[in-house]
């Protein structure tokens, strides 16, 4: 896995102080297991968490050292260093586990993705939700090949993280380690690509808001 899509700023500041719900933390914790960019900007926002205190404090740096820190975790994905030969290598050597899931969601999912047991919410699409999880929606979902999701916005918080497969929408093409940090400004329609199911898990803070009558109608039989 080698991330294209990362978390929000606000989402790596929030992480970085234990702010975010139970839910997106897991999902933010899975992300960072599989993407180096967001681990580096992380230690960032770390940096920048001890600057604060150190404010607080009396003892902060000048206002350039705390400027160039918060340009750093502002910087785009594509500016993240390139892998190394020797990652490259690796990976050729040692494919990507695809039955493993991330350590994060061992607690909740348990670690393979064979033993998963799912149940049919709508034609197409499978899920498993998580019990015991306070403040939010924590749940794996898996979409047929080639489905095309209903047009929906949100009515709160979303942040998704492909595991296998890919989906695409109006912001662009997402597979397997990228994650969909989501508003209740964004509208879009995943359309999940062939070949094999999209699998991802999903953390969720208020139901979706579907744009179409008929999805509307069905809602509240699929819990979404």
């Amino acid at each position: 896995m080698r991330p294209n899509h990362h978390l929000d700023d606000a989402t790596v500041l929030s992480y970085s102080a234990g702010a975010l719900p139970t839910a997106m933390n897991v999902v933010a914790s899975a992300h960072l297991e599989h993407c180096p960019h967001c681990r580096e900007r992380l230690h960032v926002a770390e940096q920048i968490g001890g600057t604060l205190m150190q404010q607080q404090r009396g003892d902060a740096p000048g206002q350039d050292e705390r400027n160039a820190m918060l340009a750093l975790l502002d910087q785009e994905p594509d500016a993240a260093p390139a892998p190394t030969a020797s990652a490259i290598i690796a990976d050729a050597v040692e494919p990507p586990d695809r039955d493993r899931l991330p350590t994060a969601l061992h607690p909740w999912f348990g670690p393979s993705m064979r033993a998963l047991k799912w149940r049919r919410v709508a034609p197409g699409v499978q899920r498993i939700r998580a019990g015991g999880v306070a403040g939010g929606e924590l749940m794996l979902l898996r979409i047929a090949p080639g489905s095309r999701l209903p047009l929906h916005s949100h009515g709160g918080t979303e942040l998704t993280m492909i595991l296998d497969g890919a989906y695409d929408d109006v912001l662009g093409h997402f597979g397997p380690g990228d994650v969909a940090d989501l508003d209740g400004q964004t509208l879009h329609q995943p359309v999940t690509a062939p070949g094999v199911p999209c699998v991802c898990v999903a953390a969720t803070d208020a139901p979706l808001v579907f744009s179409g009558w008929f999805a509307r109608r069905l809602q509240p039989l699929f819990g979404f």
